[in-house]
Formats: C-alpha cells, sequence, structure tokens
C-alpha cells in the first residue's frame, strides 16, 4: 500500500519522528528504569551508581509491559474508529497474556482475566487509579495532539479497557496532552491548556497536584518529591506519579538523557515513572535527540528498535497491519529469560550494600 504522505511533507516528516520518538523514547525510559523499580533513592544509589546504563543483564537493557503496551496502543490506533480500537487492543491484550509476561499489574491482570472469560471491552475494566493508562497514552497525545476531542476520546478508550476509576484517566490525559506539543511550552500555558480538558471532569484535587508541580519547578525532582513525602520513592498511585513526571518534563522540555536520570534518582516505579517521561520528551527529540550508546544497548526481541522504528511509520502512514501475532515459541522464550533475570535481580537486592 502506498503511504498516504499529505501535501506539506514537512508537517508529516515530523510526525513521523514525533511517533518514532514517542515509542523509542518509551522504551528506553523503561529499560533504564527497570533495574531501579522499588527502590528508594538512597539505595539506587549505593546498588546502582550509574545511573547511565543498563544495570539489567550483562550491560545490555530489556522492556516490561510499560513499552508493550504502548506498542500495542500504537498499532490499535492505525486507521480505527473508537469501537475498533477498543477491540484491537482488547484482543492484544487477551494474546500478550497468552505470552505469559512476567511483570502484569494487579488491575490489568483482572482486565484480561475478564477479556478472556467473554467481557467485552466496555466492560472489562476494574476500579483503579494504577499508572497503566498513562504509561501508554503519550503516543495518543502524539497522534491526536491535532485533535482535543478526539486525543480525550481515546485516551478515555484505551483507559477504561482496564481501568475505570477516573483518577487513571486525568493522569493519562495530563500525558497524552504533555506529548501533543511540538514545541517547548511554559509550565503555566500546560496547566491552563489541561484545565480547559479537563474542565468537565471532577478533577480538582488532580489540578491542585499539578498546580504544585508548575509552582515548584525550580526545585530539583527529588527535591520535589520529597518535599511531597515520597521518601522512598514514587508509588505507581497516579495521583503520585503525575506530579512528578509533570515537573521532571517541564524541566527538561528538550533534554532526553536529563530527564530519565532525573525520574529514575526519584525511586520507586521507576520503569514506568521514566517510560512515561521518555515517551513525552521522545516525541519531542525524536530517536536523535536519545543517546546512542542507550539506543544501541537495547537487547529486545521481537519488539526491537527496528520493530518499533517500523511501527511509528506505519502509524504516520496510516497504513493498515495484516491481523498478525507474534510467534508464541520466540515470546515464549523472550519472557523466560526476562523472568529469570527479574529473579536474580530480586535475589541481588537481599545482599549489602543496604
Amino acid at each position: 500500500m502506498i503511504c498516504l504522505i499529505p501535501e506539506n511533507l514537512k508537517d508529516f516528516m515530523n510526525q513521523e519522528n514525533a511517533l518514532i520518538g514517542c515509542l523509542l523514547g518509551t522504551a528506553i525510559g523503561d529499560a533504564l528504569g527497570l533495574s531501579y523499580e522499588g527502590l528508594s533513592p538512597q539505595r539506587s544509589i549505593k546498588l546502582y551508581p550509574a545511573f547511565n546504563k543498563y544495570h539489567f543483564i550483562f550491560g545490555k537493557g530489556m522492556v516490561s509491559d510499560d513499552t508493550e503496551h504502548t506498542c500495542f496502543v500504537a498499532q490499535s490506533l492505525i486507521n480505527s474508529d473508537i469501537e475498533t480500537f477498543k477491540s484491537r487492543f482488547a484482543w492484544k491484550l487477551r494474546f500478550w497474556f497468552l505470552g505469559l509476561p512476567a511483570g502484569v499489574g494487579f488491575a490489568t491482570l483482572r482486565s484480561i482475566f475478564k477479556l478472556w472469560l467473554g467481557f467485552s471491552p466496555n466492560k472489562s475494566g476494574v476500579f483503579s487509579a494504577g499508572n497503566a493508562p498513562a504509561m501508554r497514552s503519550a503516543i495518543i497525545g502524539v497522534y491526536y495532539g491535532h485533535d482535543r476531542d478526539k486525543l480525550k476520546s481515546f485516551v478515555k478508550a484505551s483507559t477504561l479497557v482496564t481501568h475505570t476509576d477516573p483518577k487513571a484517566e486525568f493522569g493519562a490525559l495530563a500525558v497524552a496532552l504533555a506529548a501533543s506539543f511540538k514545541e517547548n511550552i511554559s509550565p503555566q500555558d500546560y496547566f491552563n491548556q489541561l484545565s480547559e480538558l479537563l474542565k468537565s471532569e471532577p478533577a480538582e484535587e488532580f489540578l491542585l497536584l499539578i498546580k504544585k508541580a508548575i509552582d515548584n519547578i525550580g526545585d530539583s525532582s527529588i527535591s520535589f518529591a520529597q518535599s511531597l513525602g515520597f521518601y522512598k520513592g514514587v508509588s505507581g498511585y497516579i495521583y503520585q506519579t503525575m506530579p512528578i513526571v509533570i515537573h521532571v518534563w517541564l524541566r527538561n522540555q528538550e533534554d532526553y538523557q536529563s530527564a530519565i536520570l532525573d525520574i529514575i534518582r526519584c525511586g520507586g516505579d521507576t520503569d514506568t515513572t521514566a517510560a512515561i517521561v521518555g515517551g513525552i520528551i521522545g516525541a519531542r527529540v525524536g530517536k536523535q535527540g536519545i543517546p546512542q550508546p542507550w539506543l544501541e544497548n537495547l537487547w529486545e526481541f521481537p519488539r526491537n528498535i527496528k520493530w518499533m522504528e517500523k511501527l511509528g511509520q506505519d502509524l504516520s502512514c496510516k497504513k493498515p497491519q495484516p491481523l498478525r501475532f507474534f510467534v508464541i515459541p520466540a515470546i515464549l522464550l523472550r519472557n523466560f529469560i526476562f523472568l529469570i533475570v527479574v529473579l536474580l535481580h530480586g535475589f541481588r537486592r537481599l545482599l549489602p550494600p543496604y
């Protein structure tokens, strides 16, 4: 199929670059943050003081569900209306689970069980305010940044497949909006646009948290996190995650490396927080704005760097993908290796230094 290139070639290339940057930015942030997941800022420094390289497996990095779900959303967006999108995304989650992934959020796990039991994507979500919808929404912001109504509709659709707590949707919208900007934006302008996007929602508490991030933009992100009481790290609760994510992004809108290192230093749910920040800033800076050693040392299959670049191109071209799923044996092998490495990391954490 011929790619549907618009008359303005420059806009098309910028959009393709942003989509690819968002996917790769999510993956690299996810992979770098993975080794630090669940650690406090203090323990992180003692175990892995070199924050600027992978510590997962022999100096290489692997991704978790944050990246996988972002790729599923990207695949599901191609030439889709809302109902088609929800159906595609739900089926990708069902078959993803058959590959026995090592890490599945409890809310997402329950939702996938409901999908396999015959619940529709409109009824499969569970009441939870976890990070999952936010971790996969940056790509929606890049794709529908030109149309706020569609941006909001598709974020809602993506969220409700797994999470029904409105808090999860507010966080996902904040991420999608942040990823939609093609140029730097002032903290106050971002807050104003987010407030407008959420004006019909009961989001007063959420907006107050974002306002705190903006009011403290002059502080380092780890100082801001600790001012909110997150001394042991940022949890997977969306109302803890989003103020820190927005704070890091607004301080580093064109500096991918500094943003990733800043968010990892805050500790906690670092694979997800770094994936979210990485997706937002990756969309802004493109593949060329991500450090080359980080790209070269991502050890992944079958969703490797080239595969994600191709996905970004297909999404930009609105090129339909044939209905196909990864070969289950390859996925099982990859996930088995991933699980073994995760268990080894778990044993390592039982040992000093503390």
